[in-house]
């Protein structure tokens, strides 16, 4: 039976944080009543010329910083032609032999636990171009309606090199892009008003085979549980048609979410159907080396430079460095956390920022950024934790408390609700005495070498604190008791 390998590339469409359009002053705001915010040169009235957004160049050149490419000193628009009722102009102005930004890699992990792994995906190009209109279906009774308010918004398109071989790693990247956008403050990343936008490139070859196979592109993927689930579905098709002794024809597909399936939409063009040649309205873009030393010198601590920091500051794993700055807002987040909590809580931080509270999070369905619980509120329910006020156990009711906003602080709710922990020696002994020789059936057992009996008694010795007693210091105290 054959084995099978997939490949995956993907290209993405990110909206640039501009307030107008890369050629023209038309606003960008989303939400405006149709063709409000299209102006003569987005219309391709005749005689208008284009002229190129200096903010969105910015964008562009921050976006290769961030992710080690060259920053060409000298590149080129062209003119990309293809007839479409919402491309005005029967041209859409991009970027082909000589992008901005070129190469670059990103990195990521894949998976979560001991099954997780390390990807680099490298880039192939980022290049500046303006988006199309878009076509209305509905309520025109039977009519298409053309809004033009998205055409010349500015985007970087990003492609990668065929480097995934999976859904997970297509999807992990796209996560890890979209984080680094939104990190260097570029794009907004929503993907429901069409500021992210993917296309995955996917085909199969059997293992071993140098040669890869045909691909078909899956378009405007906007959210990563339907990129999952395209991909997915895209794959099993393509094995399935070869091992029924079909043939893959390179096509452009659409998924529906309804159905879970891809269909194709029309055969994929190529380079050459769209007649790409400089455009004659616009010179050649040249970026001093001056204005790449000064955006860079503007950029913030990038990811990969905090991932360091992190191992080496916070003696944290490579995973948890990596997962703590998967966002710029969650290791904002972890870091304030710490600064309240100390340096003894900073492992603690991690763990509960990674665990509970990412938990809450997206059962809630909520950001970092509107956490019912602050890092400062975290923070001192840990210093409590490190400090042995209170169990990790009772840890749990607090931060209840806190995400239920009960009032108050940490400390306010451990002195209000009485949980501060048992840590004194001689009451710990006394009800350990009252349990032995109240289960003198488990002391027993406990000495004929069954280990449950021990926890059976611990067990009772934290039922009669309710809880508040130091874990630890009751395994110990119990320990040296039943050895006496």
């Amino acid at each position: 039976m054959t084995e099978w390998e997939i490949v995956i590339g993907l290209e993405t469409h990110a909206q640039l944080n501009t307030s107008s359009k890369i050629f023209s002053a038309a606003s960008t705001a989303f939400g405006a009543a149709p063709n409000a915010q299209a102006c003569a040169v987005d219309l391709a009235l005749p005689g208008v010329l284009p002229v190129l957004n200096k903010a969105a160049v910015g964008c562009a050149i921050k976006f290769g910083l961030a992710v080690g490419a060259t920053i060409a000193p000298r590149s080129v628009f062209a003119r990309k032609n293809y007839f479409y009722p919402d491309l005005p102009k029967g041209y859409q102005i991009s970027q082909y032999e000589l992008p901005v930004v070129q190469g670059g890699t990103l990195t990521m992990w894949i998976g979560q636990g001991e099954q997780a792994y390390e990807k680099t995906v490298h880039l192939t190009r980022a290049h500046l171009e303006e988006d199309a209109g878009k076509s209305l279906h509905e309520d025109f009774h039977g009519k298409t309606g053309i809004d033009l308010n998205r055409a010349g918004t500015p985007l970087l398109e990003i492609v990668t090199e065929p480097d995934m071989c999976s859904a997970a790693e297509a999807v992990a990247y796209a996560k890890a892009l979209h984080a680094l956008l939104r990190w260097i403050g570029i794009c907004d990343g929503n993907m429901q008003e069409g500021s992210f936008r993917c296309d995955a490139n996917v085909s199969v070859r059997p293992k071993g085979r140098e040669k890869l196979g045909t691909r078909r592109e899956i378009k405007n993927l906007n959210s990563f549980r339907f990129m999952q689930q395209a991909i997915d579905y895209e794959v099993k098709w393509q094995i399935e048609t070869l091992e029924d002794g079909g043939s893959i024809q390179q096509a452009t597909v659409l998924f529906d979410p309804d159905t879970g399936t891809t269909r194709a939409m029309r055969s994929k063009e190529d380079a050459q159907d769209y007649r790409y040649f400089p455009d004659p309205d616009l010179l050649p873009l040249e970026i001093s080396p001056a204005w790449i030393a000064e955006t860079r010198a503007s950029l913030p601590e990038l990811p990969g430079a905090m991932k360091a920091r992190f191992e080496r500051d916070y003696g944290l794993s490579a995973y948890d460095a990596m997962a703590l700055t998967a966002s710029r807002e969650t290791a904002g987040y972890f870091e304030e956390c710490v600064t309240v909590a100390g340096t003894p809580g900073t492992k603690l931080c991690a763990n509960w920022v990674m665990g509970e509270l990412a938990a809450r999070l997206n059962e809630a369905d909520l950001g970092v950024a509107a956490s019912p619980v602050s890092s400062r509120q975290l923070g001192g329910m840990v210093a409590r934790i490190a400090d042995k006020t209170i169990s990790g156990k009772i840890a749990k009711d607090v931060f209840d408390a806190l995400w239920n906003k009960a009032g108050g602080d940490a400390d306010s709710i451990i002195e209000a609700r009485g949980l501060r922990q048992i840590t004194d020696t001689a009451a710990i002994e006394k009800l350990i005495d009252e349990v032995l020789a109240a289960n003198p059936k488990s002391v027993e057992e406990f000495r004929a070498g069954k280990e449950k009996a021990f926890n059976a008694l611990v067990g009772q010795v934290m039922k009669a604190t309710k809880g508040k007693a130091n874990p630890q210091q009751v395994n110990e105290l119990l320990r040296k008791k039943l050895a006496g």
